[in-house]
């Protein structure tokens, strides 16, 4: 499945390349900032992360003629998946020490939409798109100044990358703004494959899911004119 993945990832990358560099005609574009709501679903994803926010730019492309029908997409997100700190008092010193956690989850995403891309105020719509998904987590040992934050003791305890392919589905509905501006609503479910355990010890392989819900605001514009680029 992740070589399956691949392929078709590399793909569909140099389908839009060549679809966007061999056209004359105009392309219509739009491009839009998100905030995102992600929810965990499933053991391999409650294990590991918790309801978190985060933000997101992704850019749609209308073919010549496909208005509506398609947009091809490619987009990237970021969720701040997990920040805690953990307080402990050490035994020996008396000092109190903290443990602070971060896991954040970036995933570069393209694919396509079906749905009316043209001049009228409600554009319903539904997605495919294939992604590149790495979560990142660090940890640190901190023993806090409480007169001068500045002259903490910070030491780092863990740092590691994992990347991981997976997939979205996505439904949602754009208002449209006399083809200026525009307004999204949307929910996606996403999956990643033969993702390394993040936390803790062993190789497990996990397949977290999760749902996303999204409110976005953004502008259209066009790429090519019509005779040239």
């Amino acid at each position: 499945m992740l070589s399956l993945c691949r392929r078709v990832f590399f793909v569909a990358i140099v389908a839009m390349t060549l679809c966007m560099a061999s056209s004359v005609a105009a392309i219509n574009g739009r491009v839009g900032l998100y905030v995102i709501r992600m929810e965990p679903e499933g053991t391999d994803a409650e294990k590991f992360s918790k309801p978190s926010w985060g933000g997101g730019i992704n850019v749609h492309l209308v073919p010549p003629g496909l208005r509506d029908f398609f947009a091809g997409t490619i987009g990237f997100d970021y969720i701040n998946m997990l920040s805690q700190t953990t307080e402990f008092i050490d035994r020996v010193t008396g000092l109190r020490v903290e443990q602070q956690t971060n896991q954040n989850y970036y995933r570069f995403y393209l694919g396509g939409r079906l749905g009316h891309q043209g001049h009228g105020f409600f554009r319903p719509y539904a997605g495919l798109h294939l992604a590149l998904v790495t979560y990142s987590i660090k940890t640190d040992v901190v023993i806090p100044d409480d007169y001068d934050r500045e002259k903490e003791i910070r030491q780092k305890l863990q740092s590691e990358w994992h990347s991981a392919f997976g997939f979205d589905m996505a439904l949602g509905l754009e208002l449209n703004f006399k083809d200026k501006v525009y307004a999204d609503l949307g929910a996606r479910y996403l999956r990643s494959f033969s993702l390394p355990q993040q936390l803790g010890e062993g190789s497990v392989e996990i397949h977290p899911r999760y749902f996303q819900f999204s409110v976005g605001i953004g502008l259209s514009f066009r790429v090519f004119e019509r005779g040239g680029y």
